[in-house]
């Protein structure tokens, strides 16, 4: 550290003693990362820059820390208007006393944020019990939102990276000889074979505009429940390289943070919901998705073992989490062949609520892609998933389109190595054999199953919905009995009993074929 940088550190300790006497601001507390020092009081969280300088940051003068709060500010606002309020200077009047945004000379910089309640971030909620389908749905809109508006970024700067972040990764986890060293290697060299045979591809999702400057450190402490909703906050500002990447990228660091939680559920609905809602292109970007999640998990353990070098860390708890995202990591970057799991039966028998159910047992993780058909019906005739259809969106022809697709991105998602789900009625035969002849030209296991259950039941259950994506009405269900289905040659599931029994059913089939789910 230069006599600069002392300076600059020695005039911040006396800016956070002023910050922290309780006889000014009672009741603060504060909070010490790497790079910045928050302080919480009230209603307010001053968020202020240590005069640090890193290989990836330089906030070692007044001048770079103001800027990088300016810059922070620029960043964050479209993610989170309501907590990013500005920049404020402590400032010292001619007395020597220290003010915030007072009238004398700026001698340090803040980030003005509205304070929000610690406990509502996604790490504690993860903590503290199951998140919701509803929840984790409002995340990926959240997510596909941000990325969104997110400008272009330069994508080959971004691929070309990517090798240098894999040794990162090596070299952190190598400090302090904290995990076998064959098993760092091991990891390290995998991923950089990955790498190698997506490169292609991430080089295609970077002309079509799919690398962006996004949050870049998503993981779920920087996601706030306020008012019911998801708000992403702390986007990185100090080097727009470090955020400037393929969108799945962004996207992979919540979702490998819900898995290391024990949050399979939302994590599966968080992808679903992402890779319903954006670009179909992303599904071929599935095939980057297990080197993706390991980066990320190799990211958090490094970073969990540089934190043991702090001053008052607390060495079993971040020791522990970096065993835990290691694991992960190793885990994730060797995913399991993909499967398909067709899902057939007529309207009420339960077929979207079995699919959800059973996709994030599905492995890879974080679970199987789930295509249903009344969602796609949606989608092509551009409405909303909720919107009633006219009878002619149900023609043949329509219908032979809906299963087209369905079928095509599918077919999509197993060759680039993720499972899928389809989830369509599938009364026709030539259905059915379309769905066999993907699994055999792939050399993917395939799981059928045809739902069936009392017509009284169909129709209650038809009757019962609410804010579905099936027009299905208890006189279609009834109309449906008239279907000459012919022989299934799919497993038939008794679905009159509850979801769980339903699930379980298809659990144990698929287990007495000797293959885990």
């Amino acid at each position: 550290m230069d006599a600069s940088t002392q300076n600059d550190a020695a005039i911040q300790e006396r800016v956070f003693a002023y910050l922290t006497d309780p006889a000014v601001h009672p009741g603060t507390l504060r909070i010490d990362t790497h790079a910045a020092s928050v302080f919480l009081e009230g209603d307010r969280a001053l968020k202020i820059k240590r005069a640090v300088h890193f290989p990836f940051l330089d906030y070692s003068t007044l001048e770079k820390r103001k800027a990088a709060c300016e810059e922070e500010i620029r960043i964050n606002r479209p993610f989170a208007p309501r907590i990013y309020r500005g920049v404020v200077a402590i400032t010292q009047d001619p007395d020597g006393l220290l003010s915030v945004d007072g009238k004398g000379v700026p001698i340090e910089f803040a980030v003005e944020m509205s304070r929000f309640d610690e406990q509502q971030t996604l790490d504690h909620l993860s903590k503290a019990g199951p998140l919701d389908a509803k929840l984790a749905s409002d995340i990926a809109d959240a997510i596909s939102v941000s990325h969104a508006i997110a400008p272009g970024a330069d994508a080959a700067r971004w691929i070309k990276s990517i090798p240098a972040l894999i040794d990162s990764n090596t070299a952190g986890l190598q400090n302090g000889a904290r995990f076998p060293a064959s098993e760092i290697e091991d990891l390290g060299r995998t991923s950089h074979e990955i790498f190698a045979c997506v490169r292609g591809l991430l080089e295609e999702r970077g002309r079509s505009g799919h690398v962006r400057r996004c949050h870049g450190d998503l993981h779920l402490a920087n996601i706030v429940l306020i008012a019911d909703r998801p708000v992403l906050f702390d986007a990185i500002e100090f080097d727009p390289t470090i955020a400037s990447v393929d969108v799945l990228y962004d996207l992979a660091f919540p979702l490998m943070d819900l898995l290391r939680y024990g949050q399979p559920l939302a994590a599966n609905v968080v992808l679903n919901r992402y890779l319903g809602t954006t670009s179909v292109e992303n599904l071929e970007g599935l095939a980057a998705l297990a080197l993706f999640l390991s980066m990320r998990a190799a990211i958090r353990a490094q970073v969990l073992i540089a934190r043991l070098e702090r001053p008052n860390a607390d060495h079993a708890g971040s020791l522990a989490d970096a065993h835990e995202y290691f694991k992960l990591a190793q885990s994730l970057i060797r995913p399991p062949a993909p499967r398909l799991i067709a899902i057939g039966g007529l309207s009420g028998t339960g077929k979207s609520v079995l699919a959800r159910a059973l996709a994030p047992f599905v492995a890879p993780q974080p679970g199987a892609v789930v295509f249903r058909s009344d969602v796609l019906r949606k989608q092509l005739f551009g409405v909303g998933e909720t919107e009633r259809l006219p009878a002619d969106a149900y023609r043949r022809e329509a219908g032979e389109q809906v299963y087209a697709t369905l079928l095509r991105r599918a077919n999509s998602v197993l060759a680039h190595g993720h499972s899928a789900i389809v989830d369509a009625v599938f009364a026709q035969e030539d259905e059915r054999t379309a769905v066999a002849k993907i699994a055999s030209e792939l050399r993917v296991p395939l799981s059928a199953f045809f739902l069936v259950a009392d017509l009284a039941i169909r129709q209650a259950r038809v009757g019962h919905r609410q804010g579905d994506a099936s027009d299905a009405t208890p006189e279609v269900a009834a109309l449906q009995e008239q279907y000459s289905i012919g022989s299934v040659g799919w497993t038939i599931i008794d679905a009159s009993g509850t979801p769980e029994q339903t699930l379980e059913q298809c659990r144990s089939r698929i287990a007495d074929k000797g293959q885990a789910i």
